[in-house]
């Protein structure tokens, strides 16, 4: 019996998804694989399973999420210190698990800059999200005039 195998870049293709996504795929146990050398590969049955699988039901709204608009910012934050800091910071990340699954995937990463008493915030993510996110901000900034 001859089985077909694929590497992660090809599957990477079939499906429009980034190959490091497959690779983490496979990490988690999503996607059976053997690993030859240094790379994996997939046989064409484990593919199957895991497309139809019900645990990968995300993987049409990654594509939809792909396809849609997507958008990145650097945002400096001047603050009153390390505490107003932390304020806003811990705001920014409950709002980021907050936010509603059609978003599709974001990030955000933050860092306090001592010396310049300020925050640099860096978004990426549907554009959806980056409003909501930047909304969230100007209203910080407002309340803090007040």
């Amino acid at each position: 019996m001859n089985k077909e195998y694929y590497t992660v870049e090809q599957i990477s293709n079939m499906l429009d998804i980034h190959p490091k996504t497959i690779q983490r795929y496979i990490r988690e146990g999503r996607l059976r694989a053997s690993k030859v050398g240094k790379s994996w590969r997939i046989n064409g049955h484990d593919l199957s399973v895991f497309i139809e699988s019900d645990s990968n039901k995300e993987l049409n709204t990654e594509k939809q999420s792909v396809r849609s608009a997507l958008a990145s910012s650097v945002i400096d934050i001047a603050v009153y210190g390390k505490e107003d800091a932390i304020r806003i910071m811990n705001t920014l990340s409950g709002a980021l698990n907050s936010k509603p699954h059609e978003y599709g995937q974001s990030s955000m990463q933050s860092q306090y800059i001592e010396c310049e008493n300020m925050i640099r915030v860096t978004l990426w993510g549907d554009i959806r999200f980056m409003a909501v996110m930047m909304d969230t901000i100007s209203i910080l900034i407002e309340q803090r005039k007040e």
